[in-house]
């Protein structure tokens, strides 16, 4: 068992998960920050242990929050309201009474600013251990996408709890999507945060399917990044080789529409080449997350394969609502877990990362094919 209660530690997990995120995930600078500084004043330690350390026979769950933050309502006051109601232990809890155990272990959904944060801060409130790792090694937009679901766990039960105490179950779903179809509208509905549990699963099927030691790979690469120096094309270049991935441009956005639509954040962005690339051109096509990328109009990044995205002045990872015309990018492109790409050769797993969900009609090709010799 690890415990993470050093700042300096957590700062690095946040610039970390604010470039694992892909551009979603929750803002790590807002949210991660607020959720953290709030832990740490109360004095709570956040407990995380490795996969393999997972008895068989365990309970693991996962969760999270799904919608956004009213405008008159700050990041920090939401927080404090967390010490008089905190919903995500009301959804833990209804996952404990609805499986008839108590909870072992939370795993993440997601690496993100916001929605990794609220599982340490869940474990910790809860005295419940965090596992180290995560559903996809990255965030994404629908609770359908993650290497779990590929590999043959039920999403459901999943309860949904909110501030007001409203409590909605998806008991069982034929339809992989509905879950988060009900999340998303409960959530558009009640214009604000609402509270999840899914993906109730034995210690020996996490360990089959999770993806392991992301909350450790966060902090690695925020201690990393937090030192990183030179030019714009030499930080490519380090972040390249310390991610054995593909320098996919440093460039600026020349062009950004994007709009909410259906409680998601969609657009589609063009960044022309500086320096080197500066005869290249990179398309993103974005849903809460940068879901794939075309280089000089091929493509080249394609989900669950990453494209990371961040500022080369300050590196640290770029939200995806942030992404605005004028704007320096670095853009790193990283193959996804061997486990994802497990799931995807599923006929469940195919449908949950389909491209036509992110409005595209492609079909999945590692990034090591498709840019292999790109540059």
């Amino acid at each position: 068992m690890r415990k993470l209660s050093e700042r300096k530690e957590l700062e690095w997990m946040l610039r970390g998960l604010g470039i694992l995120g892909t551009g979603g995930g929750g803002d790590p600078d807002a949210w991660g920050a607020s959720i953290i500084d709030a832990d740490l004043a109360k004095g709570r330690v956040y407990q995380l242990v490795n996969p393999e350390e997972v008895g068989e026979d365990a309970l693991v769950v996962s969760g999270g929050y799904l919608g956004s933050v009213a405008e008159d309502r700050a990041l920090d006051r939401v927080v404090d309201e967390w010490e008089k109601c905190f919903e995500l232990e009301g959804a833990l809890r209804e996952m404990e009474t609805l499986i008839g155990r108590r909870i072992d272990y939370i795993v993440p959904f997601e690496m993100g600013g916001g929605n990794t944060p609220v599982i340490l801060s869940a474990g910790a409130r809860l005295g419940i251990p965090v596992v180290d790792g995560d559903a996809l090694g990255r965030a994404a937009p629908e609770t359908q996408m993650t290497s779990f679901i590929g590999h043959g766990i039920q999403l459901a039960p999943m309860p949904l709890v909110d501030s007001r105490g409203t409590l909605i179950i998806v008991k069982k779903s034929d339809d992989i999507f509905f879950p988060d179809e009900v999340g998303r509208f409960v959530a558009s509905t009640k214009q604000g945060l609402i509270a999840n549990s899914h993906y109730p699963m034995s210690g020996a099927d996490l360990k089959r399917s999770v993806i392991p030691n992301t909350i450790t790979k966060a902090i690695d690469l925020g201690r990393f990044v937090d030192s990183l120096t030179g030019s714009a094309e030499a930080k490519l270049t380090k972040l390249n080789n310390y991610l054995h991935g593909f320098p996919l441009l440093w460039g600026r956005v020349v062009e950004v529409e994007g709009e909410d639509r259906g409680g998601f954040y969609h657009a589609h962005t063009r960044v022309e080449g500086l320096g080197e690339f500066k005869t290249h051109v990179v398309d993103l096509t974005i849903k809460n997350e940068v879901m794939w990328a075309r280089l000089d109009g091929h493509p080249a990044v394609i989900f669950p394969d990453l494209v990371l995205v961040l500022d080369p002045d300050t590196n640290k990872g770029v939200m995806t609502p942030d992404i605005k015309e004028g704007r320096e990018l670095l853009l790193v492109a990283v193959p996804c877990h061997a486990r994802l790409r497990e799931a995807l050769r599923t006929e469940i797993g195919a449908q949950a990362f389909a491209s036509d969900r992110y409005g595209e009609r492609i079909d999945y090709r590692p990034v090591e094919e498709l840019l292999g010799g790109a540059l």
